[in-house]
């Protein structure tokens, strides 16, 4: 039979290095054609390879497994992977789509396998309406970040979350941005996140975070380029394209 051309998602190298040996158990049915260390190298790599079967981590920065996912829809075989056992299990029983547990055994990805062997010849299915089933069913942040604290010389200041315009990764820092503020936190955009309101900031780029209540204007400067007006900052913010989808109803 031809391999089945897959792509390997994970931001752990680790990770990364234990699917590739557990799936070289298998070389001559699966082909690895791709890997990638996030979310959005994942969905440039998928783009560029275009793989029957897409291995993807959940917890990933930049863009989550479920969000890559997302966007891939019914263009391949989806099988996620997390060290995380909360999530709906049985959501991932269900024709093309499959679980996988990390510590990943080798006898459970053989099952995983042929799965897809037995598959092989059919369409892959939508996964949108399983991602949102997950979704639906993960347990939220039991506690949103009501402030940022930052040191500012000798003192910290704290400032409400409310107040912040967006977020930007500065190499080894965040910035946080208000209209009196712009200051450098060592939080990352991934952990913050995980605190965030996800209705009132919304990842835009892998490098920035807004919040939707500033946004004045978005402006379309090409198929590939689009970028955004706060209210309260002269500063435009990018728009990466996998998040263009964000505003298609705005």
């Amino acid at each position: 039979m031809t391999p089945i051309r897959c792509l390997i998602a994970d931001d752990e190298p680790l990770m990364r290095e234990r699917m590739r040996e557990l799936l070289a158990e298998h070389s001559n049915c699966i082909e690895i054609v791709a890997e990638a260390t996030n979310g959005d190298d994942a969905l440039n790599k998928f783009n560029e390879t275009r793989p029957d079967v897409c291995f993807l981590d959940i917890k990933m920065p930049v863009m989550t497994g479920l969000q890559v996912a997302a966007e891939i829809g019914d263009q391949a075989k989806i099988v996620f992977c997390t060290a995380y056992d909360q999530f709906a299990i049985q959501a991932f029983e269900r024709g093309a789509v499959d679980y996988l547990l990390k510590p990943i055994e080798s006898d459970r990805l053989k099952t995983t396998i042929d799965r897809l062997i037995d598959q092989v010849a059919m369409p892959p299915e939508d996964v949108t309406p399983v991602v949102h089933l997950i979704n639906s069913r993960e347990p939220r942040t039991a506690e949103r970040l009501r402030w940022i604290k930052a040191l500012v010389g000798h003192d910290v200041k704290m400032f409400p979350i409310d107040d912040v315009i967006f977020f930007q990764s500065d190499t080894k820092y965040t910035r946080v941005v208000t209209e009196e503020e712009d200051v450098l936190i060592r939080t990352s955009l991934k952990e913050l996140l995980d605190g965030l309101d996800p209705e009132v900031f919304w990842q835009v780029h892998r490098g920035a975070i807004v919040n939707v209540n500033r946004i004045t204007k978005i402006t379309r400067e090409g198929v590939e380029k689009h970028s955004l007006v706060l209210r309260g900052s002269d500063e435009r913010i990018g728009v990466s394209r996998h998040f263009f989808h964000l505003f298609k109803q705005m």
